[in-house]
Parts: structure tokens; sequence; C-alpha cells
């Protein structure tokens, strides 16, 4: 709670109805640095016209940097209240020692398509050890249609659009 009062303007501190129900006081506080990001990249957006001829030489750049610095810092608060108005719901936190949920995410993405291009590849090195032909013994071009993978070139993506449009006239898209 302490914490909480501290990210959020000190006129707060005087209502004791957020030092009685702490999640109340979680929500304002998201709210409120929220907004504070918010206007962040407002001024970050309009630094350089407002600013703009009014500082000296390497004044606005300066102030810019204040802004991205403080813009980070705001978002890391944000994700702190967050974590903290989670919490004081009951959600569970299990420990971990990989990083965010985020950064693991974009692991596992990353991990699935380094996967998918690896089948490719493994997939286009056996139609080229099959005298370049194509899935329905079509003999192929040996250039790399649009995924990169060697094959049969405009025929394999012409089989691939079609799969979707049924019924309509080729090249054309509903």
């Amino acid at each position: 709670m302490t914490w909480l009062l501290d990210v959020v303007p000190p006129d707060y501190r005087l209502h004791g109805v957020l030092r009685r129900h702490p999640y109340a006081l979680a929500v304002l506080a998201r709210h409120h640095v929220a907004a504070c990001v918010r206007g962040a990249r407002e001024g970050y957006r309009s630094a350089r016209t407002e600013l703009g001829g009014k500082l000296p030489p390497g004044g606005v750049e300066a102030v810019l940097e204040v802004y991205r610095a403080e813009g980070s810092r705001l978002v890391e608060t944000a994700r702190a209240v967050d974590l903290i108005g989670r919490a004081l719901r009951g959600e569970v936190f299990t420990p971990q020692l990989g990083g965010s949920q985020d950064e693991r995410r974009g692991a596992r993405e990353r991990g699935a398509r380094a996967e998918r291009d690896a089948q490719g590849e493994q997939d286009a090195g056996q139609r080229g050890a099959q005298g370049k032909r194509g899935p329905e013994g079509e003999q192929g071009t040996g250039e790399r249609d649009a995924e990169g993978e060697q094959g049969t070139g405009e025929r394999d993506a012409d089989r691939r659009g079609a799969k979707g449009r049924r019924g309509t006239k080729p090249g054309r898209a509903r």
C-alpha cells in the first residue's frame, strides 16, 4: 500500500477509504499511471512543435530524452501496478526463472516460427531429392516460392490460394 500511495498524487493519502481498501487504491493508481503514460506520449509527440525555436540548440533533444526516460519508467510502473492489482484480486502467481510472461511468450513464438522454417527447409530438400517434383508429381521449375521454399513456384502458390476460393475464377479474390 505504501508503494501504491507513492505512485498516486500525495492528496490521495488523505482519503481513508483508499487505506481501508487496497484494491480500490490499486484501481485508482492504475488509472492515474495510465493517464500519465498517455500524457507523456502526447508530450513527446508535440514537443518539437511546441518547443522548437523557443529553446537553445539541443534543448528540444534533451527534453525528448527526458520524455523517453520518464515514459519507460511510467510504463514499468504501470506494469507493476497491474501486477499488484491482480494479486489483490486473488490471482495466484507461480515463481518463474525465465523472465516475464511476455518474454516467455515471445520466445515460444520465435521457437515455433523457427521450427516451421526448419520444417519448410526439410520439405524443400526432400522435393529436391525427388527430381524437383511437386506433390502431384509435376516437374517443378526449381525456383523459390513465396515462402522461400524450393518447389513448383507459381503452381504451388495457385494451389494453396485456390483452397480457400473454391468456385471462383483463378486470380480473383472474394
